[in-house]
């Protein structure tokens, strides 16, 4: 089993279906957590139901706050920011030709922007401490694209550019850059999905299925370990065998 005694994760998003996978997986294998989101009401459920996990409320799409905000994550854990998980998206989905700009720029800012911003300040962080793991949450459709999708697929493919540069630039530094990429996994999202465009996806899936949260948790745990130490500038893909990169 992981055992990530002593290390202090920033994990954002941590009120969805994958991120509260995610958050399951960390606070098993001991991790201390500081859980972000923008729900205060589901950031108080996890609060009430795991112990000394930190919790705080922050919407990363102000992008004026987030030197603050990663100042203050700093803080509350005494200055030893070991992981960053950016795990937080939003998708407003619409044919190019219908998609308004807000929508192309609000996808943009947020999935990649944001997750920039974050990476940035926590590197400053992570540079003092001489080492530091971020694992960025990327998707299928980063690498093949979707209809409906041109502004959460651009962001996705800009995270995986990005964290390969980064792992250019500070792997001698001891910071370690890696995406994880889910394909179809099982969620609020994939549940409205019609079943018969589930079968047309299912068929596309070598192993026949949808993957749970718990697939992509995993190999978030793994990245945040020792197992991982040389691992960086890569992705690693969650999707059943759907798509070889």
């Amino acid at each position: 089993m992981i055992n990530l005694k002593n290390t202090n994760i920033i994990l954002t998003g941590s009120t969805g279906g994958i991120g509260g996978a995610i958050l399951d997986k960390l606070y098993a294998s001991n991790a201390k957590i500081l859980a972000t989101g923008t729900n205060q009401t589901k950031l108080d459920n996890i609060k009430k139901n795991y112990e000394n996990i930190i919790t705080k409320k922050f919407d990363i799409s102000n992008h004026e706050l987030i030197e603050k905000f990663i100042d203050e994550c700093n803080d509350q854990l005494e200055n030893k920011i070991d992981v960053l998980i950016n795990n937080a998206g939003i998708t407003l989905d619409n044919l190019s030709i219908r998609m308004k700009d807000e929508d192309w720029n609000n996808v943009l800012n947020l999935n990649l922007t944001s997750s920039f911003m974050i990476t940035k300040h926590v590197i400053k962080k992570m540079l003092k401490n001489k080492k530091g793991k971020i694992i960025n949450i990327t998707s299928i459709v980063g690498h093949t694209g979707n209809v409906g999708q041109a502004n959460y697929s651009a962001s996705k493919a800009g995270l995986i550019g990005m964290s390969k540069s980064l792992a250019l630039e500070y792997g001698r530094k001891n910071i370690k850059i890696n995406c994880v990429s889910p394909g179809f996994i099982k969620s609020e999202m994939t549940d409205k999905i019609s079943e018969e465009y589930k079968k047309i996806m299912e068929d596309k899936i070598s192993l026949g299925r949808f993957g749970k949260p718990d697939d992509v948790a995993n190999v978030v745990a793994f990245l945040s370990s020792e197992l991982s130490d040389y691992i960086t500038g890569e992705t690693i893909h969650v999707n059943g065998g759907m798509y070889f990169s």
